[in-house]
């Protein structure tokens, strides 16, 4: 790939490693599903009474990661083991070792997985049912991003660390990510991947679709049944193609580019026409400089069921046009099921493999064509090949569709476009908090020092206030749970603020959506009843908001957004996590135009676990408040903006995410990370701490975790005279929505004569995982008032 473009970064993948029920490691996957040997079999593991099928593609191999997250070793979370056992391999095959060969600072981790640690909620969702009290461990567990930091943790990864949350196509997603990290030069080398563990709410809720089916799934065939559910983990070392040459790193692949859309159709069907997953494949050409003969082998995401394969097989159509004729479009899930959130990470390692060996692999269990699929699946075994490029798809629930273009290393193809890296600005925003209805309410309240909420056995809550006719009829509103509600609310009004109102502008614009602990009303209100009346007492209804990206499907299908679109669940620095990534896409010119809405809202496990957590127990969070939140900005291109005359409030000058590698619900007391990450947002920035107008802290009342921020920003200041603002002290802590919070805040501050000039804002998880953002007044006077 001599002719890439000098201005765009080449990325390769120097080492996989994998754990399905193929086997434990990748070698053993690939020669399972090179060969077409079917591994679905009987499940062991769980009580399969009740559901729609008793098989799936259960890991067998009983291989323990050598890394300890937990004290106790029978709360253990084996969404977390898997994922440990495959960057074991994959980092082992790599040759490198963070820390060693790279600084530790420049290693990153881009975590995908779409039950996180569901597993270990069940199991404390059971124990107090039945009146026993859960380790806290399971609670700690249970968040997407404990499973980022133990991988952060285990290796020593200090650089970005983030767990992307869409559905079937986390691993996907977690790929186009790191790919931005490495390419904006955050990162040298990234652990990137995805893991996935059976659960019951799983099994029950597609038997409750009526998705499964009671033999090994068979992809395309015109007889196909349904799915078949799968376990494991994939994960892939990535590294820049300098630090390869330059360490002599084995190079598997190149990882040329990807696509990212938004559906806005139905929470779990995709569009019949396959036209949002077309546009990904063709956002994926476009990034790879691809044309569409060039490909010759897709790995499909091919679940087995009639509308995803017939879907899928037309939207490789229409982003190929004639050249899909012959194009071959295999599906692996016939021989490890559908391992959703890992399956965009294994998938993608099959892909990688294939082009090493020039063999596409089969879709076992194929018979019959299907006309309204009719491409070719590769029946049988694999096929010999002359692979220079392959594509791997992953379409998920809430209509997130995601493609990856990998090569053949030494691959000629003409290269993306050197990218246009436009300044990002803020045209809109929107504020439902529990100090009221809208921005000017927050700041009204912060400048007064309100503190909302009141006692819920011993922990205060501030719930938040917002007329739910916002998000939709009372029609609308009957399969929405609060937070996907809420963020309907909040983007419809963020995007009203940004003069966001024509359809073809909607149509353009991406949504980007940061949680802490997501959908756990929806996963708590299908879960209790199995406990009591079986799996056949799941709601079918209610499943598809089980998933971490469902508010974000929603506010795709209510508001019309069809463009890239992701879910980041970095915990308390979710929101945080949003905006990187939505700043990241629009420099790299994947859209005009994102929505980034971060929300939480609190459920009874939810509040019940943040009890159970020693440290919201103990007397240093006397002052803490928790608070829901639903807080939206609309990030653009500056561009973009002038060209339809919008007002700028603020400008994103530059983000930075640094890891304490210290474990699941640990943090440096030094508070070394925070520190490295506000000094990279602020070097990419050109702005000197003693510049700044002032600094939104991360502080919201727990003693143990303010006071690594309060020393890193003496250090960082170094007695500048900057004034620090904590609003999190006495307007609580929104969960995942902190940045937005003070970024809101922030322009309030501007607006009111508060301050002028340039702030800083930081998010911290609970984990150790902090971000800092850069964010600037607005070059010019068209101001209008917070509302």
């Amino acid at each position: 790939m001599e002719n890439m473009p000098s201005g765009v970064a080449r990325v390769v993948v120097s080492g996989v490693g994998a754990i399905t029920s193929q086997g434990g490691t990748a070698e053993e996957f690939w020669e399972g599903v090179r060969t077409g040997r079917v591994a679905i079999r009987p499940v062991r593991g769980l009580p399969m009474d009740g559901y729609q099928t008793g098989i799936g593609g259960e890991v067998t191999a009983t291989r323990r990661p050598a890394y300890e997250y937990t004290s106790d070793d029978e709360v253990r979370e084996p969404s977390v083991d898997f994922a440990l056992v495959a960057a074991e391999e994959a980092l082992g095959a790599s040759g490198l070792t963070p820390g060693v060969e790279i600084p530790a600072e420049r290693w990153g981790v881009a975590y995908g997985t779409c039950n996180g640690g569901w597993r270990s909620a069940e199991h404390a969702l059971r124990a107090r049912a039945a009146d026993e009290e859960p380790d806290w461990q399971r609670y700690a567990l249970v968040p997407p991003q404990a499973g980022a930091e133990a991988l952060g943790a285990a290796f020593g990864i200090k650089g970005p660390v983030l767990s992307v949350n869409t559905a079937c196509a986390s691993g996907a997603h977690a790929m186009a990510h790191a790919l931005e990290v490495i390419r904006a030069g955050r990162a040298d080398a990234m652990l990137v991947g995805g893991s996935d563990a059976f659960t019951e709410t799983a099994f029950a809720g597609f038997s409750g679709l009526e998705s499964l089916s009671d033999k090994p799934a068979a992809p395309y065939s015109k007889d196909r049944s349904g799915l078949s559910l799968g376990e494991g983990s994939g994960m892939l070392v990535l590294l820049s193609a300098d630090a390869a040459a330059r360490l002599g790193a084995p190079v598997l692949a190149e990882v040329l580019g990807y696509g990212l859309s938004a559906d806005g159709y139905h929470p779990t069907a995709p569009h019949p026409e396959g036209e949002g997953a077309a546009r990904a494949i063709r956002a994926a050409l476009a990034s790879a400089g691809l044309a569409p003969e060039d490909v010759r082998y897709v790995n499909g995401h091919g679940t087995g069921t009639p509308k995803n394969d017939s879907a899928e097989s037309g939207a490789v159509r229409l982003a190929l046009g004639e050249a899909a004729e012959k194009t071959a479009l295999s599906s692996t899930k016939s021989m490890v099921g559908h391992l959703l959130g890992a399956a965009g990470a294994v998938e993608g390692i099959a892909t990688v493999l294939a082009l090493r060996d020039q063999i596409a692999p089969p879709t076992a269990g194929f018979n019959e064509t299907d006309p309204q699929c009719g491409l070719d699946p590769i029946p049988g075994t694999g096929r010999p090949m002359d692979l220079d490029v392959a594509l791997s798809n992953n379409f998920a629930f809430g209509g997130a569709n995601a493609t990856v273009a990998y090569a053949r290393p030494g691959a000629l193809f003409e290269g993306p476009a050197d990218e246009d890296h436009d300044d990002v600005v803020v045209t809109g925003f929107s504020a439902l908090t529990a100090a009221g209805d809208g921005a000017e309410a927050l700041w009204q309240a912060f400048e007064a020092g309100t503190r909302p909420g009141e006692d819920e056995d011993g922990l205060r809550v501030a719930r938040a206030v917002f007329d739910p006719e916002a998000a939709g009829t009372r029609k609308d509103r009957r399969r929405m749970d609060r937070i996907s509600q809420l963020a309907i609310a909040a983007c419809r009004a963020a995007l009203e603020h940004a003069g966001v109102t024509g359809e073809d502008e909607r149509a353009a614009t991406g949504v980007v959506l940061g949680t802490g602990i997501g959908p756990v009303e929806s996963n708590e209100r299908f879960f209790l009843p199995l406990l009591t009346d079986g799996p056949a007492a799941g709601n079918p209804g209610v499943f598809p908001n089980t998933v971490y990206n469902a508010a974000a499907g929603q506010v795709a299908m209510a508001l019309g957004v069809k463009g890239p679109t992701s879910t980041l669940t970095s915990g308390h620095a979710a929101g945080a996590a949003a905006i990187g990534v939505a700043y990241d896409l629009l420099r790299s010119g994947r859209a005009d135009r994102i929505l980034v809405p971060a929300v939480d809202a609190f459920s009874p496990g939810a509040l019940d676990g943040y009890r159970t957590i020693p440290l919201f127990g103990s007397r240093s969070a006397a002052d803490y408040t928790l608070a829901e939140g639903g807080i939206a900005l609309v990030l653009e291109r500056a561009g973009a903006a002038r060209e339809r005359g919008a007002t700028v409030h603020a400008v994103v000058r530059a983000h930075a995410t640094a890891s304490d590698a210290a474990g699941v619900g640990r943090w440096d007391p030094s508070g070394d990370g925070l520190e490295r990450a506000m000094r990279a947002a602020l070097a990419d920035a050109g702005v000197a701490p003693g510049e700044l107008a002032e600094v939104w802290a991360n502080a919201a009342g727990l003693t143990p975790v303010d006071q690594p921020e309060a020393a890193a920003l003496d250090r960082l200041l170094d007695g500048a005279e900057v004034p620090v603002r904590t609003p999190k002290r006495s307007l609580g802590e929104p969960v995942g929505a902190g940045a937005q919070l003070a970024a809101v805040l922030a322009i309030g501050s501007w607006q009111h004569g508060l301050s002028q000039g340039d702030a800083l804002i930081n998010s911290s998880s609970l984990g150790g995982t902090h971000t800092s953002i850069v964010l600037s007044p607005a070059p010019t006077s068209r101001t209008e008032s917070a509302r």
